[in-house]
């Protein structure tokens, strides 16, 4: 196990001591409810979560992307959907820091770093998932702002966000298509801004996911990212590159619990005279669930660190988030079938695990994505000779 200096020591114990005390206790209800987490969210606003990656001159915390991850898998390790409503908020705040005016940091990330302001990504839309370019929203000038017309889907933050980062084109007609999509702050409360729906899924209970419509909805030109138009596609990949290793982080997360799950779970029940943790196949899986746990945790640690030191990772944070994601999934399969029949019912939190693991496969970029990206870079990085 890599190691964690004082400071990451201390985030990860007091995480784990607030996951053991207010999120195991609850989630399984909660999730099964499909009741949102007021109560948790709230604990985690004094924590200061909300602002772990703002600057500290804006009333974060601060942290570096490797801290930043390990939050992330003690967060999903308790419950994945706990994740939500901070990492979607969190690629928010990395792209206002990063491209933002400053009278935008100023406006927009203290009232962020405390949670009173809750971040979503205005991305996805119904024929633009992973081909963001394709995005049809558009944003058109008029007077000293901009008329949003459009719909966005699968927004995490949808119902109680209030501040969130839009990407629109404002010239349909460039080429190539990316150059055309300027990146906007938009904030709840104005007119032809309607939370449409709530998105019914398979797992991810809890936290709510929307669909977005506007209709002429003004948006003030000083709320344009960065003050240039055309630079959006740019913004938004950079974010993205972040919430990779978010995603990532979450897997092993996700992964650790239904292995620790499954190991626990081995070691108390007996068949045939004998814990099943003495039968060589439940040793098997044993021994690959926790292989592949531990080789996922030190990629997403890689690029964490590559981000820290300023460097580009896409080729890091791809690998991360492909191999943490896809381990997940499998870890929680074979954690279902180390309990057996009671992995199947709702007593159990393994059901759960199975049902929360293929979203970390599809969001933040599908798997098939990661492979094209981790090919372009590989190539990149061995040219012919």
């Amino acid at each position: 196990m890599y190691s964690l200096d004082e400071t990451q020591q201390q985030i990860v114990r007091s995480l784990r001591e607030f996951v053991e005390r207010e999120v195991l206790p609850t989630a399984s209800k909660l999730e099964h409810d499909n009741e949102y987490p007021h109560a948790l969210v709230e604990s985690m606003k004094k924590l200061g979560l909300f602002g772990a990656n703002v600057p500290e001159e804006y009333g974060g915390l601060a942290l570096g992307y490797t801290t930043y991850a390990l939050m992330m898998e003690e967060l999903a390790r308790g419950w994945m959907s706990l994740v939500g409503p901070i990492g979607t908020h969190s690629v928010c705040c990395d792209i206002i820091t990063r491209f933002g005016t400053e009278e935008q940091k100023q406006k927009f990330l203290p009232a962020m770093a405390t949670g009173e302001r809750r971040g979503g990504l205005a991305l996805t839309e119904s024929d633009a998932g992973t081909d963001v370019q394709n995005l049809r929203t558009t944003a058109v000038r008029k007077g000293d702002g901009y008329v949003i017309n459009g719909s966005k889907m699968w927004i995490t933050n949808g119902r109680y966000g209030n501040t969130f980062v839009l990407a629109a084109k404002t010239d349909p007609t460039a080429q190539p298509a990316h150059k055309g999509i300027s990146a906007f702050v938009i904030e709840k409360g104005g007119a032809g801004f309607t939370v449409e729906r709530d998105i019914d899924k398979l797992g991810y209970k809890g936290v709510e996911t929307c669909e977005l419509l506007f209709e002429d909805f003004y948006v003030p030109a000083e709320n344009l990212i960065g003050g240039r138009e055309g630079e959006g596609f740019k913004q938004i990949m950079t974010g993205l590159e972040s919430e990779r290793i978010n995603v990532a982080a979450r897997g092993v997360g996700l992964a650790q619990a239904a292995f620790e799950d499954a190991i626990h779970y081995a070691q108390q029940r007996r068949t045939f005279g004998k814990a099943i943790a003495e039968h060589q196949t439940i040793q098997i899986m044993l021994a690959e669930m926790g292989t592949k746990i531990e080789a996922a945790r030190l990629l997403v640690r890689s690029a964490a660190e590559k981000k820290d030191r300023g460097e580009r990772c896409d080729l890091e944070a791809g690998m991360a988030k492909l191999f943490a994601t896809e381990t997940a999934q499998e870890v929680a399969l074979l954690a279902m079938r180390v309990h057996g029949g009671n992995g199947y019912a709702k007593d159990f939190r393994v059901e759960r695990y199975y049902r929360d693991a293929p979203l970390l496969i599809i969001g933040g970029g599908t798997n098939e994505l990661q492979r094209l990206i981790i090919a372009k870079g590989l190539i990149a990085k061995y040219p012919a000779k």
